[in-house]
């Protein structure tokens, strides 16, 4: 996480995650999950804390805001009350992790008006976040791609174990649906429950392709060797899943409709983020990125989606604290 200054209060800004499918469903070896996520310049929550009479929110998310507040209060034995101006939000129920993005931005900056230090893996702990993936965490901490090692015995997030820079030129085609939603809350605990089991072979084959083809892809920056990885796991996943999303691999169909086009335009790396709605496709450069998003808006906008162009984020949330400033 890193500090800047701006005027009025303690704010921060926090990255938007893609999560870009899991490695091991099967959890024959003891861990269970094991996520592949990248953190992204846009969309971003941010937010300003400041001391106040009452606990008050203002801005969108209120309702989760006070929550959060409430929570943190509550567990650091904190007496103060606090108002929060939420200034922009992640769309919540993407795929893009909002909630976490949220509850790590509000303990962050509580944590530092109150001159306590936590790890954004304790404050997801706190916060609730973190039950099945340590993706939000570690791009709210530091950025760029991560592997995580799914859940084991022990009731944490999962460690992080590949944390690494994303090529500065290639740019990530997000595909927004506003009109629908992913699985979340109840129903993506009921979701999770209901899926058959995953064979053995094919969490050995999302192994492979992680560690023999996507990995190396990004480290060299050969972005035929990683989005080539990434479909295929995209699409082992998204079957997988695709019995507790109307026995479609896309939440919405309109997504995945577009994200062909794009795929038959040169795009690479198709997929979900999550349960959706939110689709993606990764391009060389912003070249490539600007052509195919005049190529595909007008039929985005037929069928009432949305394209934004993106980059990887290879840093953490960005803090500001200006309560010293005259």
């Amino acid at each position: 996480m890193h500090d800047t200054k701006l005027a009025n209060g303690l704010s921060v800004s926090a990255p938007a995650r893609l999560h870009l499918g899991f490695v091991d469903l099967n959890g024959s070896l003891g861990r269970r999950y094991g996520s592949l996520g990248l953190a992204v310049d846009e969309p971003r929550t941010e937010i300003r804390l400041s001391r106040s009479e009452a606990m008050a929110a203002v801005g969108p998310e209120q309702d989760r805001v006070l929550t959060v507040l409430e929570r943190c209060r509550q567990a650091l034995g904190l007496s103060g009350r606090y108002r929060v101006e939420v200034l922009s939000a992640i769309p919540a129920h993407a795929g893009l992790g909002s909630g976490t993005q949220l509850a790590l931005a509000i303990g962050a900056a509580l944590m530092r008006l109150e001159g306590l230090s936590l790890s954004a893996q304790q404050l997801g702990d706190l916060a609730g976040r973190g039950a099945r993936s340590a993706i939000g965490m570690a791009a709210f901490e530091a950025g760029g791609f991560i592997v995580d090692g799914g859940r084991g015995a022990i009731d944490q997030p999962p460690p992080v174990l590949i944390q690494m820079p994303f090529p500065e030129d290639w740019r990530v085609l997000l595909v927004f649906d506003r009109g629908a939603q992913g699985a979340h809350g109840d129903r993506e605990t009921s979701a999770f429950a209901a899926l058959p089991p995953f064979p053995e072979a094919l969490a050995d084959r999302l192994c492979r392709l992680v560690l023999m083809q996507l990995v190396p892809g990004l480290k060299e920056a050969d972005i035929a060797a990683f989005g080539t990885a990434l479909t295929q796991i995209q699409a082992i996943v998204g079957s997988h899943f695709a019995a507790a999303q109307g026995g479609s691999p896309w939440t919405s169909p309109a997504v995945g409709a577009l994200l062909k086009r794009a795929a038959e335009q040169g795009a690479t790396g198709i997929g979900q983020t999550s349960w959706g709605p939110t689709g993606f496709a990764f391009v060389p450069d912003q070249h490539v990125a600007d052509r195919l998003y005049h190529s595909l808006v007008e039929d985005a906008k037929a069928n009432g989606l949305e394209i934004m162009i993106a980059r990887g984020r290879n840093a953490g949330a960005t803090i500001v604290d200006d309560r010293q400033t005259p």
